[in-house]
């Protein structure tokens, strides 16, 4: 792409030719116009950084602000609320102090020793919705069968919330996400239903703790350290929200990459010592991630040798960064053996995923369980018929239809 181009605006999202292929302007940004211009759904402009070190140094730069509530903040979505990264109140956690404080919180409620609990539970509802979908029979829908269900389970386990609401919880957890699939009313009447759900749940652990995180935050020792009632019911629904949706959209994404070539499968059935590898391959190679993370530039600064002003939204893209060239060998190559792996799926800096333990567990158990049980899956569909997820600023994949 020439410098020139540097001026032309582009639709962002911008389109891809499969769900999994990356869209082909990618590569031309890289190489040629890493910073570029981009119109959002809402209409309002924004900038785009698709190369890996432009992507880790805005993700890992404190100045640089996930508040996108404030004036002069591009608006992602039509709707008046905005999305999920518009939200005033989760903004209130998003930076400064009151992060670090949030943060030191639930790093402490997210131990290696619960995730290490977990798994087990997570190896047996696995076993459980494999063993629904083998009395079935083929074919079989991997997202609805498995991939949707398991992640709501782990999350309800872990917060102690009934298995019976998580239809609800997807629900809410979706109109949260919206882009363009749900209208403001709609987006509204979850976002208040979602908030009722959560204070009666959080009386009802208050009176009752159980051995779950939710109990622990609410009774934490340390009076400085108490979450406010607003703190958590944000808390529960940003757990909620991110710790189901991506994992299950990522659930469907990883068994589709690894089917749609189906040597990759082959050769995990042969060494399944690859598996760590592999879903971290898995988790770098996904070219269907969804709308990336924005932040709020709220002083003048450079980036990429170009400067930018005070104001800017920046979209990152981390789907571009983990194919590009100059930082991974034979990016455009899912290498199930690739080490070291340093992806930025998860973002990078005081921002990134607190959950990303449990959602390596989570994906590594999947793995395990299904080259074990149905070692002759294969995908029902050409991998190019798989139809994408539209309207929602996480990426995935409707429809899984495997057979074994």
């Amino acid at each position: 792409m020439s410098s020139e181009s540097s001026d032309q605006v582009l639709d962002y999202p911008l389109r891809a030719p499969s769900a999994l292929e990356p869209p082909a302007e990618w590569d031309r940004l890289r190489q040629g116009c890493p910073v570029a211009h981009v119109r959002l759904p809402s209409g309002d402009k924004a900038v785009l950084l698709t190369r890996y070190n432009d992507v880790r140094q805005v993700l890992s730069d404190p100045r640089f602000s996930r508040n996108l509530a404030q004036d002069g903040a591009a608006r992602i979505t039509t709707n008046e609320g905005g999305s999920v990264f518009e939200n005033p109140e989760a903004a209130s956690l998003a930076g400064g102090e009151s992060h670090q404080r949030w943060r030191r919180l639930i790093n402490r409620a997210f131990t290696v020793k619960r995730i290490q609990a977990l798994q087990t539970k997570i190896e047996t509802m696995a076993n459980h919705l494999v063993d629904e979908m083998v009395k079935k029979g083929p074919p079989a829908d991997l997202v609805s069968d498995f991939a949707f269900p398991l992640p709501v389970w782990v999350i309800a386990d872990l917060l102690g919330i009934a298995v019976t609401d998580r239809e609800k919880l997807a629900y809410w957890s979706n109109a949260m996400l919206t882009m363009t699939q749900f209208t403001q009313e709609e987006v509204n009447q979850a976002q208040m239903e979602f908030a009722h759900f959560l204070m009666g749940h959080i009386a009802a652990k208050r009176a009752n703790p159980g051995d779950d995180l939710l109990s622990e935050l609410i009774t934490a020792t340390d009076k400085e350290d108490v979450l406010t009632e607003r703190e958590l019911i944000m808390t529960a629904q940003g757990i909620l929200v991110a710790g189901h949706e991506t994992t299950s959209n990522m659930i469907g994404k990883m068994m589709s990459m690894l089917l749609s070539d189906r040597s990759r499968w082959e050769r995990l059935l042969a060494n399944p010592s690859l598996i760590r590898t592999a879903v971290e391959e898995s988790l770098r190679f996904d070219a269907n991630m969804g709308f990336g993370l924005p932040r709020f530039i709220s002083e003048d600064t450079e980036v990429a040798g170009q400067p930018l002003p005070r104001g800017t939204t920046v979209i990152c893209s981390m789907s571009s960064a983990n194919r590009d060239e100059s930082f991974f060998e034979g990016a455009s190559e899912m290498k199930l053996d690739r080490t070291p792996n340093a992806h930025i799926t998860f973002g990078a800096g005081a921002h990134s995923c607190l959950g990303q333990a449990l959602a390596r567990t989570e994906l590594q158990t999947t793995l395990q369980v299904l080259l074990k049980r149905l070692p002759t899956l294969d995908l029902a569909v050409k991998p190019e018929e798989l139809p994408r997820r539209e309207g929602l600023l996480v990426g995935g994949i409707e429809k899984v239809l495997v057979r074994w």
